[in-house]
């Protein structure tokens, strides 16, 4: 069984913020001489572990506390309260050291130099990280070969694609060979096929190198594609953490039925169903088949409504995890 690489307790982070509640200069010049402020927890007694080897999504709705716990994972950020464990390391009292053994990628922000080809900014990475000569052309030459960026990395950064400069990150941040990655929206903006060059790279990374990730993502393909086990976020604590074959048995009782009408209905007639989405042209309702008959519900729907189309079809993971945020 394997063990865990973090472990974390009672993780909690409250900022301190000064309030301007008034406009205008005036307003302004008084915050000069008093100010006052408020607390805002952004992390509130955050609790999780993660095994080695693993890929871990931690997902959530935007301001859900994502990018403060993963700062401090990764000791950009001193908690409040509660203790971190990473490969025996805490993270904000260890810095130096610790990142030796982590890679961040950050979807938003750039490791690379802009005006150099990212093969400068891999040899700089080299210095910093003191990469033996051998190690460094053997992952070189890997991450080359599987990325397929062989004449990428001698073009200047500025001139590379979305896609091409996210693999070039993934080298900067895989060539010291950590044990554990972050990786915050590694796919915002890509392509199809730019999406599926990355989250084959990161499979095949961690079969072949057992490298742990942490991805943060709003792209729930790569959770599906990617993820065993997934940590939900919302409003600072955790609302979810566990498995996504647990998570969606938990929701097996759900299915979906979406109608298209041969002619506008009054949409108040549809307020004896559980409608998630609707209009006068149609409509999507959910059934939850602990509580009502699948047969009964379509029967009671043709039979009020002018039905065109129909289908049924089990709630899908993005669904699932709306559920969990709302809750």
């Amino acid at each position: 069984m394997n063990e865990d690489i973090i472990t974390v307790r009672d993780l909690k982070k409250v900022f301190r913020v000064h309030i301007k509640e008034e406009e205008g200069i005036i307003s302004s010049l008084k915050l000069l001489f008093k100010r006052e402020y408020k607390n805002i927890t952004a992390v509130d007694n955050l609790s999780m572990r993660v095994k080695n080897g693993e890929i871990r999504g931690l997902i959530g709705p935007n301001g859900a506390g994502k990018s403060t716990t993963i700062k401090m994972l990764s000791g950009i950020l001193f908690p409040t309260e509660g203790s971190v464990d990473v490969m025996g390391f805490t993270p904000w009292l260890e810095r130096e050291e610790y990142v030796r053994h982590i890679g961040v990628v950050l979807g938003q922000k750039s490791q690379l130099l802009w005006d150099l080809p990212p093969s400068d900014s891999f040899l700089l990475n080299k210095q910093m990280y003191k990469i033996h000569n051998e190690t460094f052309k053997k992952n070189l030459d890997y991450f080359k070969q599987i990325l397929d960026i062989h004449e990428v990395v001698k073009r200047p950064v500025r001139n590379l694609s979305l896609g091409e400069r996210m693999k070039c990150e993934l080298v900067c941040a895989m060539l010291h060979d950590p044990k554990l990655v972050y990786l915050d929206e590694p796919t915002i903006g890509l392509d199809v096929f730019a999406k599926d060059s990355i989250r084959t790279f990161i499979k095949n990374i961690n079969r072949e190198k057992k490298v742990t990730f942490i991805l943060t993502t709003h792209d729930l393909d790569d959770i599906e594609n990617l993820c065993e086990n997934i940590t939900i976020i919302n409003k600072g604590t955790i609302a979810y953490d566990d498995s996504i074959e647990t998570l969606k048995k938990y929701y097996s009782n759900k299915k979906t039925i979406e109608i298209k009408f041969s002619r506008p209905v009054n949409v108040d007639e549809l307020s004896q169903f559980n409608v998630i989405e609707g209009n006068p042209g149609s409509a999507k309702i959910q059934i939850d088949l602990s509580q009502s008959d699948l047969q009964g519900e379509v029967y009671k729907i043709l039979s009020v409504f002018p039905v065109q189309d129909i289908n049924i079809e089990s709630i899908g993971i993005d669904e699932v995890i709306k559920q969990v945020y709302s809750q």
